[in-house]
């Protein structure tokens, strides 16, 4: 029997019954169940860097809100699609406050989770105009939008951002745009996989060219403001969160409550539509919704028919965690700065041996400490270093499964790797370095 830190049959024999083809394509939750079926049955506790959930304490402002809304009867009446009037406030508030732009709180509506919000997007952007059905990703990126996508069979584009940072990516989108079959641009940053913050230049960039060729940009703000190198969060005052609704009105933000407010569970999040976007109308639309203009499409057509309205208690819980937010006296992005501390810590570990971080640059500086973090071994495909790292007792994903083409990497997530395993982390990749170098 091979000498690794978790017992090599056990591990081999899961893994056989996983019915895992191959470990470069297996989604997150593929692994996930991968993993939890190994601890079962060694009762040895893995270092999970598989799933981005929060890792701390959801806020207890949104769970007394929640209470509240419960205690006067809402569990009994249903909502309204377009969210209460108290969330659709705040929303807005907040989008002046931390990223300083102006919407109308009727564009500002809750979904249940941020990718509801995406899936919806998807849906309704590519009926807009006639020849335009295609999304263009700017990747990495979120696995589940492209799983999104085959669902919905809807035609997709991407590109790897890693070779057209800064100037390089004006010629590198403008190549995509031209052809005239764009619908909109998907990416988020801070980015899922990679911890990527797309710099003011490439927002602009962005920006310039969604204006030139008529394409919504679909933000993904899931890790809002949680690029730890500044000091984003103070309401009405610079800096704020970067954004491409700076340089254009052609903007959906998609904005989470998982992880700023640690609030995954209750599947809350918001799509902030800019006024202009809201009020686009097209006779296309009407091809398969009863109105020609965008907004009410989006509100009374799609997120209708997938949801009747987001849950009244999750919502009054958004709206208080942004109202205390907005008016300076809730402060989570104090608390999530845990993340960043942990990475520091973790990428140390790695790099100490042998590791390398893959998506290691933001254009002429080094990639923030934060949620997510890349790494790669040297001599190792994606596909070997995730499957033998499971014998090692530390798991993470493929970054193929991202749309990466660094074929050599997998994507690290921090958030549940508590302290009391670094030690033990430590030990491992020892163990790991010294058996393949």
């Amino acid at each position: 029997m091979k000498e690794t830190p978790i017992n090599y049959d056990i591990v081999t024999k899961v893994i056989k019954e996983s019915n895992i083809k191959s470990f470069s394509t297996a989604t997150i939750r593929m692994i996930k169940k991968l993993v939890d079926d190994v601890e079962r049955a060694t009762g040895e506790r893995y270092i999970r860097m598989e799933m981005g959930v929060p890792g701390l304490s959801p806020s207890s402002i949104g769970i007394e809100a929640e209470r509240e809304a419960h205690r006067q009867g809402l569990a009994a009446i249903y909502p309204d699609i377009q969210g209460i009037p108290e969330f659709k406030k705040e929303a807005s508030r907040f989008v002046k406050l931390f990223l300083n732009i102006d919407v109308d709180p009727e564009g500002c509506i809750p979904t249940v989770g941020s990718t509801m919000g995406s899936f919806a997007t998807f849906l309704t952007v590519n009926q807009l105009w006639e020849g335009r059905d295609t999304t263009l990703f700017i990747d990495p990126g979120f696995p589940l939008h492209k799983q999104q996508h085959m669902v919905l069979g809807i035609n997709s584009e991407s590109f790897d951002i890693y070779e057209y940072r800064g100037d390089k990516l004006h010629d590198k989108l403008e190549s995509y745009l031209s052809k005239g079959n764009i619908s909109c641009i998907i990416y988020c940053s801070p980015n899922n996989p990679a911890w990527i913050c797309f710099s003011e230049k490439e927002l602009s960039i962005i920006g310039e060219l969604a204006d030139k060729y008529n394409v919504i940009v679909v933000e993904d703000l899931a890790y809002f403001a949680m690029d730890f190198r500044k000091k984003y969060g103070v309401p009405g005052q610079p800096p704020f969160q970067p954004s491409v609704s700076h340089y254009s009105d052609n903007y959906i933000l998609l904005i989470s409550s998982s992880k700023v407010f640690s609030y995954a569970g209750q599947r809350i999040g918001m799509m902030v539509m800019s006024d202009k976007v809201f009020n686009i109308r097209s006779p296309y639309l009407l091809k398969r919704f009863i109105f020609d203009q965008l907004g009410p499409c989006m509100t009374f057509g799609t997120l209708y028919a997938l949801s009747a309205g987001t849950a009244h208690t999750p919502q009054r819980a958004l709206t208080a965690m942004l109202k205390a937010m907005n008016d300076g006296t809730y402060k989570p992005l104090e608390e999530v700065k845990e993340y960043a501390a942990r990475a520091a810590i973790m990428k140390k570990l790695f790099t100490d041996n042998g590791f390398r971080i893959v998506y290691d640059m933001d254009e002429n500086d080094p990639i923030a400490d934060g949620f997510y973090f890349t790494l790669a071994y040297p001599g190792m495909t994606s596909e070997e270093l995730l499957s033998e790292l499971m014998y090692y007792g530390i798991s993470a994903i493929s970054l193929t499964v991202c749309r990466s083409q660094r074929a050599e990497g997998l994507r690290a997530c921090v958030s549940l790797v508590q302290r009391d395993q670094f030690p033990a982390l430590k030990s491992r990749l020892e163990a790991f370095n010294q058996n393949h170098k």
